[in-house]
């Protein structure tokens, strides 16, 4: 009755999450329900206080910087007009007659700095559908092509990439943000290749049936609100020299190296041990170089562009208060995993997900995906998976001699793929930013999304089992 419980409940919410109710109230209520239904109802009150809140209390304080930072620095980006000024040099570059290739380089180029994927998809898109309609390429396709450069390659496989999915496994494994370079960079060439190759064959068979840009309304007000640039001072936003727009980005990645290869290793943390006992600093200094990197980074921008602000107030708070209700939600589907993760019917479920495999990184692959697919979120699947498997799967790779890096690799880019299911939340805002719909759009969504990703997934895991972590 347990185990049946909880798939009830799971269901419920993916189902709720994608008729547009909130996270925030979905995750608690369907974690209340899944206790009522196994039995618990005496125990509610003490497994929402001690085991809910406690878990989102816990991500809260592991990973609040990172969302903030990451939050500033995308808004910082667009509002200064450095994303634009990267976006419009691209497009100079290459041309209308690849338009594709402009929006997912873009795309990457900016995510890969740091930026959010959501300021990524608002500034690009105004580029985007000018490009598509210039070189009189179906409009249903500029959706998949940001797809490709904000959600796939930069976010899971790159190495270093300051996205929240590649700095949440360091906690559990002792990692850091460029775990695997080699497989990573593998991984990120196959989605790269083949999404564009996907998304130019697209283009060929739109233009031989002759279908066109197509009839749109694309009007620039978008549904929430036009999420760019800030009014600032003249046409300097226009203006910004392109190794300046470029410099905060080279820092975020550079400065991250610099601390986890150069300055970290090299460090002695005894002074640290009698303030803080029980501290592995080891384990701490993937997320320290990261945090650096991104808060040198907003301050380097901020100095960049002084003088040409039009409200810098209005664009910190906007940045700032951009990164709660993302925290929010994620922390919340933690707390609800951790309530799952104690009822007694998890433990079947916990068993049949590990005994998916006799290889580590299958079964994490495999346990990644569902609960990604489930929440319609790689950072809130992954966190979940993790919160309730970590250990078990570092303990079973430790016993197979795999390393720690590999199993992080393979944890960010499986959460990467079953997580742009249609109930996703990033999928629907991104279709609405680009005023388009599932019927139009999603087909070609997935195959970037998640038939790509999935390849690459299977090639990464196979290397990895046959030459280890490299």
């Amino acid at each position: 009755m347990s185990t049946l419980a909880i798939v009830l409940s799971l269901a419920l919410l993916m189902y709720l999450a994608y008729r547009g109710y909130t996270v925030l109230l979905l995750a608690p209520v369907m974690a209340a329900l899944a206790v009522i239904l196994s039995g618990d109802v005496s125990q509610m009150l003490p497994i929402y206080t001690e085991t809910f809140m406690r878990a989102l209390g816990n991500y809260m304080l592991a990973f609040f910087p990172i969302f903030l930072l990451g939050a500033l620095f995308g808004q910082l980006m667009a509002d200064s007009g450095a994303a634009t000024a990267i976006a419009k040099w691209i497009e100079r570059t290459l041309g209308s007659k690849h338009a594709i290739l402009t929006v997912v380089l873009a795309c990457g180029i900016l995510t890969y700095g740091g930026v959010s994927l959501f300021v990524v998809a608002f500034a690009i898109y105004p580029i985007a559908k000018t490009l598509f309609r210039d070189a009189d390429i179906p409009k249903r396709l500029v959706a998949p092509a940001i797809a490709l450069g904000s959600f796939t390659f930069t976010m899971t496989a790159l190495p270093g990439t300051p996205a929240i999915q590649n700095a949440i496994p360091i906690a559990y494994f002792g990692t850091n943000t460029f775990a695997a370079p080699g497989l990573g960079l593998i991984g990120a060439a196959i989605m790269f290749s083949l999404g564009i190759a996907w998304l130019r064959s697209r283009e060929k068979a739109a233009r031989a049936s002759g279908e066109g840009y197509g009839d749109h309304d694309d009007s620039d007000t978008g549904p929430r609100g036009q999420v760019g640039e800030a009014d600032m001072s003249g046409d300097a936003s226009r203006t910004m020299p392109l190794l300046l727009a470029l410099l905060p980005l080279v820092l975020v990645i550079g400065i991250n190296a610099l601390f986890t290869y150069g300055i970290f290793p090299n460090m002695e943390w005894y002074f640290l041990k009698q303030r803080f006992p029980t501290m592995d600093a080891s384990k701490q200094t993937g997320m320290w170089a990261l945090i650096i990197a991104l808060a040198v980074a907003c301050v380097t921008l901020i100095l960049i562009s002084l003088g040409r602000w039009a409200n810098l107030q209005q664009t910190i708070n906007k940045g700032v208060l951009g990164s709660m209700l993302p925290i929010f939600n994620t922390a919340s589907e933690v707390g609800y995993g951790a309530v799952i993760a104690s009822l007694a019917g998890f433990a079947i479920i916990r068993d049949a997900v590990l005994n998916v495999s006799s290889n580590p990184l299958i079964s994490e692959a495999v346990a990644m995906n569902v609960l990604a697919g489930i929440t319609g979120s790689s950072s809130g699947g992954m966190s979940i998976a993790l919160q309730t498997l970590g250990a078990d799967y570092l303990r079973m790779a430790n016993a197979a001699g795999i390393s720690p890096d590999l199993l992080h690799r393979v944890a960010v880019m499986s959460a990467g793929v079953f997580d742009t299911l249609p109930h996703c939340g990033a999928i629907i805002t991104l279709l609405s930013i680009c005023k388009l719909t599932h019927k139009q759009s999603y087909g070609n969504i997935a195959a970037m999304t998640i038939v790509v990703p999935l390849i690459a997934l299977s090639v990464v895991i196979a290397l990895g089992t046959m030459f280890g972590s490299f």
